[in-house]
């Protein structure tokens, strides 16, 4: 993490700012730093730390060739710790103090939620590497690289019900917030296409819970075939192991793409019925050259392969096209612009291109890839040939 620029340098900066009339950032001026931040959950009960790295390494890279027209690139992550304080305070960081020109490649369980509005009072844009709770969604300022946990719920029942032929399958919550009623609307657009209902819906499941055996024997004795989880990783092996120490041998689990790394295949002997999900981004997993860069700048930084440094990667990457594109100062206003204006960026990681204005509205065809990790494999594979789509409505 980047020094906070504090004190005598923030009144330094306003001081300058209120000369020049234009607020954010100090790229407008001849080989002034272009400052770029990010709202990440870094400790507490669920932890995101993946994605900011990624983008850092982006950002790195980008200023070892020469940074964006002559401008360094100054990235400043900040933990929230989870905490709604912290992240209100975390943001005013960013964009009050250090005047940043726009929010980019960070993964918090809450921020979004939070700060949507002064966001929107400010005129500054967020592109989260990985949004998390009901404000990555549903606000014109902020617009994620990912299709998002409520979506993936939708697909990950999508592909145990319609890819796996799955019957009886239930829904165990893990609620943060006040996520409970995407989730269930996730849920209920998976009715909408399949016709299709969950055996039962539990959404009392904690985050970080030292024993999910209850949850586990509770859903084994409603008769769940698969049960459709939306627990990190460190809770999701963990219900594994539930499941695993009650003998239900059977049970198929369907999580979301935050389960996907290398670690949850290295912590698994036995997966039952499988671990199957549908990942937001390209499996990694392949060897091929749609994550050649990626995973190249990911091994080259020590950066875990997962999902999330996926998406800080893509954050950044698409930010930096957006910035090269760009004439004239690089201030908060000309970024906000530049980003509501921008065409489609194509990328083979995902399924859909991604152009601010259209993901911020939510108004694009999400798709992830399903993977599947079998018993006594420790690696992922591909379950299917193409994108797992969400129909249109």
């Amino acid at each position: 993490m980047k020094k906070r620029i504090a004190g005598l340098a923030a009144m330094t900066a306003v001081a300058a700012l209120a000369l020049t009339g234009c607020a954010g950032g100090d790229g407008g001026g001849d080989g002034a730093p272009i400052k770029i931040g990010s709202v990440n959950t870094l400790s507490g009960p669920a932890t995101f730390p993946e994605a900011s790295a990624a983008a850092q390494a982006v950002f790195d890279r980008a200023n070892a060739d020469g940074g964006v027209n002559g401008h360094m690139i100054e990235y400043n992550t900040v933990d929230d710790k989870g905490d709604p304080a912290s992240a209100t305070a975390a943001a005013r960081e960013l964009v009050g103090s250090d005047e940043v020109v726009a929010l980019v490649g960070g993964a918090s369980l809450i921020e979004c939620e939070i700060n949507q509005d002064y966001y929107a009072q400010e005129g500054v844009y967020s592109m989260p590497g990985i949004g998390v709770d009901t404000g990555c969604f549903n606000t014109e300022n902020i617009a994620p690289v990912n299709i998002g946990p409520f979506n993936d719920m939708t697909l990950t029942l999508l592909n145990g019900s319609e890819n796996l032929g799955l019957d009886d399958i239930c829904v165990l919550l893990e609620i943060a917030g006040s996520t409970q009623p995407a989730y269930m609307a996730g849920v209920e657009r998976w009715t909408e296409i399949t016709g299709k209902e969950p055996l039962f819906v539990d959404d009392t499941v904690p985050y970080g819970g030292s024993d999910y055996t209850p949850y586990i024997v509770k859903a084994k004795e409603a008769g769940c075939k698969a049960i459709a989880v939306n627990g990190i990783e460190p809770d999701a092996i963990g219900q594994v192991k539930a499941a695993q120490a009650q003998g239900w041998d059977d049970v198929t689990f369907l999580f979301l793409t935050s389960v996907y790394s290398e670690n949850f295949a290295a912590a698994l002997d036995w997966t039952g019925g499988g671990v199957h999900v549908p990942a937001e981004f390209y499996p990694f997993t392949e060897d091929n050259e749609i994550n050649e860069d990626w995973k190249s700048l990911m091994e080259e930084n020590d950066i875990a392969l997962t999902s999330f440094s996926q998406g800080g990667y893509l954050a950044a990457t698409y930010f930096l096209e957006v910035l090269e594109g760009m004439d004239g100062d690089i201030t908060r206003e000309s970024v906000a612009e530049a980003l509501q204006s921008m065409e489609p960026i194509e990328n083979p990681m995902v399924a859909a291109p991604y152009q601010f204005q259209k993901v911020a509205a939510q108004d694009f065809e999400p798709g992830a890839w399903p993977v599947v990790l079998k018993s006594g494999t420790g690696a992922w594979e591909k379950s299917a040939e193409d994108w797992l789509m969400i129909p249109a409505g």
